[in-house]
């Protein structure tokens, strides 16, 4: 088991992108709203004389990101990633998103698995 991490920086692609993860056998997933670090540091006004050369490289105008994490089978894993790479194409491109996994040594409560 596997629990898969997408951080989603286009938020306008997280419809498409559970959907096709439906399409695909994967309906149990947690969403969160979340907030990159070096965004979060550039807001404050303090920081921002220390980081101010970050703002050109960082798209200021999102403010939010969406994180999606579900415990997944290895078997799901790779369905995954073909709905991930279906709806966002190139993850790889900036300003698109990260996707991870990390290994679940134990879960209760699942019953898809």
């Amino acid at each position: 088991m596997k629990c898969m991490f997408i951080v989603l920086n286009n938020t306008d692609k997280l419809d498409e992108l559970l959907s096709t993860l439906a399409d695909n056998g994967i309906n149990g997933a947690t969403i969160l709203e979340s907030t990159g670090m070096a965004h979060k540091l550039l807001s404050d006004d303090y920081s921002t004389r220390f980081l101010g050369s970050l703002r050109n490289v960082l798209n200021n105008d999102r403010e939010k990101n969406t994180t999606i994490f579900m415990v997944l089978s290895d078997e799901q894993v790779l369905l995954a990633r073909v709905a991930v790479k279906k709806v966002l194409k190139n993850i790889s491109k900036p300003d698109t998103g990260i996707l991870f996994t990390v290994p679940v040594d134990f879960v209760e409560g699942v019953n898809n698995l």
